[in-house]
């Protein structure tokens, strides 16, 4: 068991605040916190936007040790500190060693993250990859790169072509195959699911895909772009630049904000969202565990 969380009383003495489970009569409380830092809790908001607090469907749980706008975690296939101090962080971590780990990774704002993950990291540890500083970056504008007219919505009947193309880049990029385990059915799941909302996006050329990505995050005030790729054999000719700077602008078209997170040392990708007009507002950092 971790080392316990305490607080200290009017009368001098420490008593013990653990971190409670939320519910959907919090639910407005949340989301007023969330609003405050939109781009860096897209992920959480847009959730709760769609599912609420109730985590009969499986959906994760929100934490907190107090009021949300003091202390607030999500947990769920990810693990996300969205706010609080030291005291309230091993609070987070008690809580989610007490069972079985769901989370395959621990991420959200560095200076929440890392500490987290170091109390963690006894009984969870040691992660397969950290990734201890990744800018996140957000466009509240029309792009400045020209977009690429033949980047498009994917349709339904192309979910195979895509499919192995987002594969291919979940490799690359997170270094497991999304297929072990299930046979891959729960990420074909996702990846149709993001096809149906209009939310994958690609260029085909031949009926292959050479550039994709998807907005993985759609909350009401941001959308978060995830699993950029370019095909090997077509990398150095600005597709990626021109591919990312077409989804920018259609989700800034919709009145919200584009927003992504980038490895510190992926130099390439972090010249061409500059190109495009991303600005960093913070830093991420993800732990990925086995």
């Amino acid at each position: 068991m971790l080392e316990p969380t305490w607080s200290k009383q009017k009368q001098g003495r420490t008593r013990y605040v653990p971190a409670r489970q939320l519910a959907n009569r919090d639910l407005a409380q949340v989301l007023r916190v969330l609003d405050a830092d939109p781009v860096a809790s897209c992920m959480i908001a847009a959730r709760l936007q769609e599912f609420g607090l109730d985590n009969r469907a499986g959906h994760g749980e929100l934490w907190s040790r107090g009021a949300p706008s003091e202390s607030l975690c999500f947990s769920g296939a990810n693990l996300v500190p969205l706010r609080g101090d030291r005291d309230a962080l091993r609070a987070f971590a008690d809580r989610a060693v007490r069972w079985p780990r769901v989370a395959s990774s621990v991420v959200g704002r560095q200076e929440l993250a890392l500490p987290l993950w170091e109390m963690l990291t006894v009984r969870w540890g040691p992660a397969r990859e950290l990734r201890s500083a990744q800018p996140l970056l957000a466009l509240g504008q029309p792009p400045l790169a020209t977009p690429d007219p033949l980047v498009r919505r994917a349709r339904p009947d192309e979910l195979e072509r895509y499919l192995e193309a987002a594969i291919a880049m979940f490799i690359e990029e997170v270094g497991v195959d999304p297929r072990a385990g299930d046979g891959g059915r729960g990420y074909r799941r996702r990846i149709q699911s993001l096809i149906e909302s209009g939310r994958a996006w690609a260029r085909f050329e031949d009926g292959e895909v050479v550039f994709k990505a998807e907005v993985g995050s759609l909350s009401r005030r941001t959308g978060q772009i995830q699993g950029v790729w370019v095909r090997p054999d077509r990398r150095g000719q600005g597709l990626g630049t021109a591919g990312t700077a077409t989804i920018a602008n259609a989700v800034v078209a919709s009145g919200r904000t584009a927003s992504l997170y980038v490895n510190d040392y992926n130099t390439v990708a972090r010249r061409a969202y500059g190109r495009i007009g991303f600005r960093q507002i913070a830093t991420f950092a993800t732990v990925l565990l086995d």
